[in-house]
């Protein structure tokens, strides 16, 4: 089986090293059933990631375009092997659980058209030596929940005839999400298929969290418009006829001004402006769904300040998009 594994690298020089070093230990490397190939994509980088990446003797594929869905293009279309079985998307700044983590996940694929490792964040992987505010970050672990469900973009395996179906809109700025909707619906021509997307049990991965409230806000801000713009884009593709909307991806994919335009002319939109507005009610709606928990105080409690906090980063992410700067936001 050829596997080719793409490691997105976005001005990584510092970290590089280290995750080259993980990926080289890795056992499907040895494995005579694969033939592994490493690709480091040093995208939009200006410091010394393809340099570094090139020194600790792996190959190396230096863009001087950045942004992950255009590298993710590339790397689909153009850079990987055409007789490549598995692709395997992976974020520079990760690390493996183990040595096998790799393997077990390309074997895990089966007939599904993406599998995902779990994501853990340092803090909860490492939890020695924390301050208040990190075990409360540790605490909310919202978001893992569905990794199983979602496409967890930093580290994710798909077949590459699957992947090669789909194109990117340039300027994506949560690209995992955009892929996830297509991937269900094949390029919205169908209905939602969630037998498609699946988690790779005992395989995990594992993550720098946000160790203080700005940083939270801001991560969020940057999820929130990202959806956002994901939703407009949607709707872009599926105005489109059915028989045109693969094509419609492939022109998006090559037309840099294709997301701005989609932009300009479907937002804002009333009555929520820029964000719809359930990114802002769906912790209450959450909560509503078991009301009786809300007579508990400190689930009242958590549930009151969740919403103070969606509600800063929801104002911040209006804020944002109506400035201009949605696009390239992440």
């Amino acid at each position: 089986m050829r596997v080719d594994v793409g490691v997105f690298a976005h001005n990584e020089a510092a970290g590089i090293a280290a995750m080259v070093a993980r990926l080289l230990e890795q056992d499907i490397l040895r494995d005579p059933v694969f033939s592994v190939r490493i690709l480091v994509l040093a995208n939009g980088c200006s410091d010394e990631t393809a340099a570094q990446a090139q020194r600790d003797g792996v190959e190396v594929v230096d863009l001087p375009e950045g942004g992950k869905s255009h590298t993710w293009n590339r790397f689909v279309q153009d850079l990987a092997r055409r007789d490549a079985d598995v692709l395997v998307f992976a974020d520079a700044d990760i690390a493996f659980c183990d040595a096998g983590a790799l393997r077990r996940l390309v074997k895990a694929l089966g007939a599904h058209w993406v599998i995902n490792s779990q994501p853990v964040k340092d803090i909860v992987a490492r939890p020695e030596g924390l301050s208040g505010m990190d075990k409360i970050i540790a605490a909310a672990g919202g978001g893992l929940d569905d990794w199983k469900t979602a496409i967890c973009g930093q580290l994710y395996a798909m077949p590459a005839a699957v992947a090669r179906r789909f194109h990117l809109p340039i300027g994506l700025p949560v690209e995992d999400g955009f892929l996830r909707a297509m991937v269900l619906t094949d390029a919205m021509t169908g209905p939602e298929d969630f037998s498609r997307i699946a988690g790779a049990d005992g395989v995990f991965h594992i993550y720098s969290s946000e160790r203080s409230i700005n940083a939270l806000i801001g991560h969020q801000t940057r999820i929130v418009i990202g959806s956002a713009i994901n939703f407009a884009a949607f709707g872009a593709v599926s105005a489109v006829p059915v028989a045109q909307r693969h094509a419609e991806l492939a022109r998006a994919a090559g037309d840099p001004g294709w997301l701005g335009a989609v932009l300009r002319k479907a937002l804002p939109r009333w009555p929520f402006g820029f964000v719809p507005g359930h990114f802002l009610i769906k912790r209450l709606t959450r909560a509503a769904a078991t009301p009786r928990d809300l007579l508990r105080p400190k689930r009242l409690l958590v549930t009151i300040l969740g919403f103070g906090f969606d509600l800063v980063v929801y104002c911040r992410a209006q804020w944002a998009m109506w400035r201009g700067t949605g696009v390239g936001h992440w």
